[in-house]
């Protein structure tokens, strides 16, 4: 149950489709190109294999544990934060300013997949750490950044992100928290928040809770929800801890994976109120927090990627070591490893291929990312940041679907020993659960991608990123090798699939939201499944002109035909997934709601 992390793959995405170099000339980024993204990911490869990774099982069957209030994590997990910490993994993307070390989205996603591979319980509490710095750094005011970022910046205190309620899951309009102001400018925060991850624990000297509560006489719905930071515990002048705030864990749950992540129910204001401190402007919470979830969005897309990778490297060597019968051609005469059966390859290459489209997709948005928050261009800003804001539901919502079908494939492969829980197989499974369902379920990835991303416009952002397709076709055709010439015809069926079901949801979202929300996450599982293979494609024109070059024959190899299988077995899905969201609609309601 070793991990290698995947190195070589993240640096031909880095380098050929998100295209570092180009990132490497925006002002602030200047040492960020590839010797610095191949230095970076190698040391962080080192970190992951050798610390995180040995310890992702031991989590799974010694989970954190509650007493009294107190949270303990799991035996290794503190000091492995620590080495976290002092290496400093948790500053790589944040600015140099608050002592991060300012690196760009597409080196900084590929590490935050090696993190997630090794020990997606340890990794999620960076990276709601993330969040909290993303949503300070952009509401915060002068006092509050300058009292909180560095340290979070540094991993010195970790950050939360209080949202749920028992009676508030999605629909944050029915949030019930409240923030009472007080004489000095502060607020004494009241309330219960369930589903919180990483809480409480016992890895960092302070825990800073970003939660959404409603101030006295706030406007109803989410137009008034106001969001406050409160301190685990209280932070004097000079930067030194101060006495415990009024916010306590009163349980943890017992969950079906990521055990070892500690899930909270975090009271606030049992004796007295919790000091809590409001950022940015009141009633203007929900908009501050949307700055976390969409990084976190992204965050979870890319642990989607990172679980079926952990779950697909086990498969391979189960596949290599397990004898069982012999290979159907008769070219053994005795029982083989099962590797050598059809079917199993056919599985193997299913995770593969799913992975390396996800993995792709995401690094390509990332590189968006970085162009739409740091290039001196007013105009490509706005290009990138429309398209990061497109993909954004499509690496949640797909990768994480796809985690689902690949770490199903690997219990699959395992047979019935991947039922027992002592391989391990069965951990990944239940740990991708999880990915479709927290920071926005599928179907809520589905709704944005409809409402904010495809009716808003007209279609008119996804009909140009179809454009971009059609041009990566044209390069297929000039190519000219059969491989690619494969490819470009699927990727065209699936292109045009596309565009019939944007007009579809642009034309009918209004007049007809049943029929079309009733297709939503067809929708975006085709959108997903287009982008992804449009990457591969784009891999493989790489790759043709790497192999002729004479380089890494075997890897460049295996990229051409890993984009072949994924162009004749997920993009052939495509024409059917626009038959059933457009023809097939009508019959998803049909059903009286009492012969359910």
């Amino acid at each position: 149950m070793s991990y290698v992390a995947p190195v070589k793959d993240m640096l031909f995405n880095i380098q050929h489709l998100a295209n570092i170099e180009q990132i490497a000339q925006i002002p602030g980024f200047e040492d960020a190109g590839f010797d610095t993204a191949q230095a970076v990911l190698e040391e962080a490869a080192k970190f992951n294999e050798g610390v995180l990774a040995p310890l992702n099982w031991e989590g799974d069957k010694n989970p954190s544990s509650w007493k009294d209030g107190v949270v303990t994590a799991t035996p290794g997990f503190k000091e492995a934060f620590h080495q976290f910490r002092e290496a400093g993994w948790q500053g790589l993307q944040h600015p140099v300013a608050f002592d991060g070390q300012g690196l760009p989205k597409t080196i900084g996603a590929a590490v935050g997949e090696m993190q997630n591979c090794a020990n997606l319980s340890f990794a999620l509490c960076p990276l709601l750490s993330d969040g909290a710095i993303e949503a300070l750094l952009t509401a915060g005011s002068d006092e509050l950044k300058a009292t909180y970022l560095a340290k979070l910046i540094s991993g010195q205190w970790t950050g939360t992100m209080n949202l749920t309620e028992p009676q508030a899951g999605s629909d944050l309009a029915l949030v019930r928290s409240r923030a009472e102001p007080q004489p000095d400018g502060t607020y004494k925060v009241f309330g219960t928040k369930i589903f919180i991850t990483w809480g409480e624990h016992d890895m960092a000297e302070n825990i800073i809770h970003l939660v959404l509560a409603r101030v006295q006489g706030a406007p109803e719905g989410v137009k008034g929800i106001s969001l406050f930071v409160v301190p685990k515990f209280m932070v004097n002048k000079d930067g030194s801890l101060g006495a415990r705030n009024d916010v306590h864990c009163v349980s943890i749950e017992h969950k079906m994976g990521i055990k070892a992540s500690p899930t909270a129910v975090l009271q606030y204001g049992d004796h007295g109120g919790a000091i809590g401190y409001l950022v940015g402007q009141e009633n203007r919470g929900l908009e501050y927090m949307f700055i976390m979830m969409n990084a976190a969005r992204y965050g979870v897309g890319v642990q989607g990627i990172a679980i079926a990778e952990r779950a697909y490297q086990q498969a391979v060597n189960f596949s290599r070591d397990r004898v069982q019968s012999r290979p159907v051609d008769g070219s053994m005469a005795t029982s083989a490893p099962i590797i050598h059966h059809p079917d199993v390859r056919r599985m193997l290459m299913t995770m593969r291929a799913y992975i390396e489209g996800c993995r792709a997709m995401a690094s390509v948005a990332a590189s968006a990312y970085d162009a739409a928050h740091h290039h001196p261009d007013a105009d490509v800003r706005k290009v990138n940041q429309t398209f990061y804001e497109f993909m954004v539901p499509l690496v949640k919502g797909y990768s994480t679907e796809m985690s689902l079908e690949v770490t199903s494939l690997g219990v699959q492969v395992h047979g019935g020993m991947g039922f027992i829980e002592e391989t391990g197989a069965a951990q990944h499974y239940r740990d991708a659960k999880i990915l479709t369902i927290y920071e926005g379920t599928t179907a809520i990835q589905a709704n944005d991608l409809i409402g904010r991303k495809t009716a808003r416009d007209g279609g008119q952002t996804a009909k140009g990123i179809a454009a971009q397709i059609e041009t990566t076709e044209a390069e297929l055709l000039k190519n000219g090798s059969p491989d690619a010439l494969a490819v470009a015809k699927r990727l065209k069926a699936a292109r045009l699939a596309f565009i019939d079901v944007v007009e579809y949801v642009a034309g009918n979202t209004k007049a007809s939201p049943n029929a079309v929300f009733a297709g939503s996450v067809p929708y975006l599982m085709l959108a997903g499944n287009l982008m992804a293979g449009w990457q591969l494609a784009r891999s493989l024109l790489v790759a043709q002109t790497q192999l002729a070059a004479g380089t890494d024959a075997v890897f460049m190899q295996s990229k051409i035909t890993t984009a072949r299988f994924y162009a004749d077995h997920m993009l052939t899905k495509a024409p059917g997934m626009r038959d059933s969201i457009v023809e097939g609609a009508e019959c998803v309601t049909a059903l009286p709601l009492d012969a359910f």
